[in-house]
């Protein structure tokens, strides 16, 4: 069987969790929620490190725990990586990497020096072995930390906020490795964050905790694209698209993405075309009309079906569910407009419309 299977429940004063879950067993799931709402708990008890009574968890096939089986922490094929590095001071950066894999057996030597190299080389981290952690700035020493658990060559990876404690100067120089990683690894890794950036940039899988308890669990773009409960990325609701830069407008500093629905317009990061990238599209970027419109400063109108119309946050304001593109080739899309223009609209599900959709920003 693969894939993970989790089920886990603690009773604590004031906190519960209760999960039954299934998820990816290659690829990133980000875990979202407010604070208090078990993302760490829950990393806690797959790592072995809170003994759910009865639990039962099994990866990619590997039962590391039920109601009659307990694989210690140490035993678990797994890398976790904290919000703070930690590492050893009077170690240098190599050490600090050897030491992590002591729990490896000598029989392992060999895959142990390839993990090893391997980590190094996706982390860019070959210049700073002989440094010690005094010696790194804050970015580094969260490279390392990756590096360190991604050395014992982990069949699992835990990622508990790895850029909560940097700068956003120092998130942007760590993003690009994780990206790196996230396209690398074969291995699933789960990756808590309360950063909206990091989950659009990086995630594959959505699980949304509430009060202990999963709130909503799927592949991001479906998730994201949910009416009936509108999973908000920060400020706004929105959906993320896969796409490919097929051109770049050197004049006006565009890039025109192509991905399953149409082509779009967005602002230039300089990634060459016939890069794959990620596009967050918020709902309030979306405008609809009954008729394609000509000489409007919307860049991108594309055709769209409206699937369905809810309730948004205000009672003034709607959340349209929406098919871009033509056919089979479709992706979701939201809206969010006024219910006094969807009247004006006579806005009903199954009605073809016209999505307007300012020059997004690109995410990577």
């Amino acid at each position: 069987m693969t894939g993970i299977n989790a089920r886990f429940r603690l009773d604590w004063p004031g906190f519960s969790l209760d999960v039954d879950l299934a998820l990816p067993g290659r690829g990133v799931t980000a875990l979202f929620g407010p604070s208090g709402s078990g993302k760490t708990t829950l990393l806690r008890c797959i790592a072995g490190l809170e003994r759910a009574p009865q639990g039962v968890l099994s990866v990619n096939g590997e039962l590391w725990q039920d109601g009659r089986h307990w694989l210690p922490t140490h035993q678990r094929p797994l890398g976790y990586v904290f919000q703070e590095a930690s590492l050893f001071p009077h170690l240098t950066v190599l050490g600090n990497l050897r030491y992590g894999l002591q729990r490896i057996s000598a029989g392992d030597a060999g895959q142990q020096r390839a993990s090893l190299e391997q980590a190094i080389e996706l982390l860019g981290i070959a210049q700073l072995l002989e440094r010690k952690p005094d010696r790194l700035s804050g970015g580094e020493r969260s490279r390392v930390g990756m590096a360190r658990a991604l050395a014992v060559n982990p069949r699992l990876l835990l990622m508990d906020e790895p850029m909560a404690a940097l700068d956003l100067q120092r998130k942007q120089e760590i993003l690009p490795y994780l990206e790196k990683l996230h396209d690398e690894l074969e291995i699933p890794v789960l990756y808590v964050s309360h950063a909206p950036d990091e989950v659009a940039r990086l995630a594959d899988h959505l699980l949304v905790l509430e009060q202990g308890k999963v709130l909503a669990n799927g592949p991001l773009g479906a998730t994201l694209a949910r009416l009936d409960l509108p999973i908000r990325l920060g400020e706004d609701s929105g959906v993320v698209i896969e796409a490919a830069v097929v051109s770049r407008d050197a004049q006006w500093h565009l890039a025109c993405v192509d991905f399953p629905g149409g082509r779009l317009w967005v602002r230039d990061n300089g990634i060459p075309a016939g890069h794959q990238v990620r596009v967050r599209i918020l709902a309030r970027d979306v405008s609809l009309a009954r008729e394609k419109i000509d000489g409007t400063s919307i860049l991108n109108t594309l055709p769209a079906k409206v699937l369905a119309i809810a309730d948004d946050s205000h009672p003034a304001l709607a959340l349209v569910r929406l098919d871009v593109g033509m056919g089979d080739t479709t992706s979701p899309l939201i809206a969010r407009l006024t219910r006094r223009s969807a009247a004006a609209l006579e806005l009903q599900p199954g009605m073809e419309v016209w999505a307007q959709i300012k020059a997004v920003a690109l995410l990577g």
